[in-house]
């Protein structure tokens, strides 16, 4: 199964690190479930800074709502929801594939032949 050029484009914005993408995954088992960052780190066994600068991250992107202290999955449009419901089963099917894909550095982006040529 290859994983799709706009999926890769998803994790490669939104999706920073494997604890972001379990974080990710989490929060959406339970849309209605409010998380506590104190419950977060604990059921992920991370730090709360990561654990913070993820969620910030989410929601700055839309797929996580912020409500008093508390965090829930809540993708801002029904195409973040789409991308999120194919990563998570990518990541079902071939979680190395996705691992790898996020662990990877991105590709730089072409540069044009008027760069170039001042190179």
């Amino acid at each position: 199964m290859a994983i799709d050029s706009d999926i890769i484009g998803f994790v490669r914005k939104h999706v920073r690190s494997v604890w972001a993408l379990e974080l990710l995954l989490l929060l959406r088992r339970d849309p209605a479930r409010r998380w506590s960052t104190a419950e977060l780190v604990r059921e992920l066994r991370a730090s709360t800074s990561l654990v913070e600068d993820n969620l910030r991250r989410f929601e700055a992107s839309g797929l996580v709502a912020r409500e008093d202290k508390h965090a829930r999955y809540a993708p801002a449009s029904p195409v973040l929801e789409a991308f999120c419901v194919r990563l998570e089963a990518a990541y079902r099917k071939r979680p190395v594939r996705v691992i790898n894909l996020i662990s990877q550095p991105a590709e730089p982006p072409a540069e044009s032949p008027e760069a170039a040529e001042r190179g």
